[in-house]
């Protein structure tokens, strides 16, 4: 078993990730990827809470991501990155297509319980309580390939298109476990037409709720294959540069 991380007490650096995994119905997670990408070997939703220095300063935030492939690799493709640090969102979309986007994080663990509210436009869509129970082998080094979105659309008023086409953006992450303890709770996920997980992933199976301290062992993000273009207009009008179905930026009307 692993030893318990050493570091300054309250470094941000320390703290541990809130994995939560789950099964979702496969259609669900087909609806919400864009042409050329594809749904992985099983329909898994991984939410991913954090606070990790970014630039310096610390940065809460939220991952959702689904299980995909693209150009024969199985990874994970990102929806969307709720953070609280304005200063990291455009920069984060313009430079790498990474979808951040703002919102409000409270996230901590007190002894053995922990907690995570997550909340967008006055909607708290997502809530985890719960209690540590065991420490877990942290098991083999292993890699994440996690996809994005690069694009920038025309400026017109009237012409649809992009002066930069979208391209698929490779992460790929290796990564070690320093710690990894398992986490037995309650996961709400309440309806959103802003993040709407809720309606869009719902739960299909047992949460895999658990803390994880990473090593991060490698990183390297590229500028990978284009997209139709013309298939994935409808993918840019969205919410927070989010791939949920939004129109023009906002919540789909009713």
């Amino acid at each position: 078993m692993s030893e318990l991380p050493q570091g300054n007490p309250g470094d941000c650096l320390n703290w541990p990730m809130l994995k939560i995994k789950y099964l979702t119905d496969p259609e669900n997670i087909a609806k919400l990827l864009p042409p050329g990408i594809e749904p992985g070997s099983k329909p898994e939703v991984t939410l991913t809470v954090y606070n990790f220095p970014v630039n310096g300063h610390p940065e809460f935030g939220l991952v959702t991501a689904v299980a995909a492939k693209h150009d024969g690799k199985e990874g994970e493709f990102a929806l969307g990155y709720a953070i609280d640090r304005e200063s990291e969102i455009f920069i984060s979309q313009e430079k790498f297509g990474q979808p951040k986007y703002p919102a409000k994080i409270d996230y901590f663990r007190l002894m053995d319980y922990v907690e995570a509210n997550v909340t967008h436009q006055n909607y708290t869509f997502l809530e985890f309580k719960g209690q540590v129970t065991e420490t877990l082998d942290p098991g083999p080094e292993f890699v994440v390939n996690e996809f994005w979105v690069k694009y920038s659309r025309k400026a017109s008023y009237t012409e649809p298109g992009f002066d930069f086409p979208p391209h698929v953006v490779d992460v790929y992450s290796k990564y070690g476990t320093a710690l990894k303890q398992k986490v037995v709770g309650e996961l709400t996920l309440r309806e959103s037409p802003w993040d709407p997980i809720a309606q869009n992933l719902p739960v299909k199976s047992e949460l895999d709720a658990y803390l994880w301290t990473p090593i991060f062992l490698d990183r390297t993000v590229n500028l990978g294959k284009p997209l139709d273009a013309d298939a994935f207009e409808p993918f840019a009008s969205t919410i927070g540069n989010s791939r949920w179905p939004g129109e023009n930026g906002g919540p789909k009307k009713s």
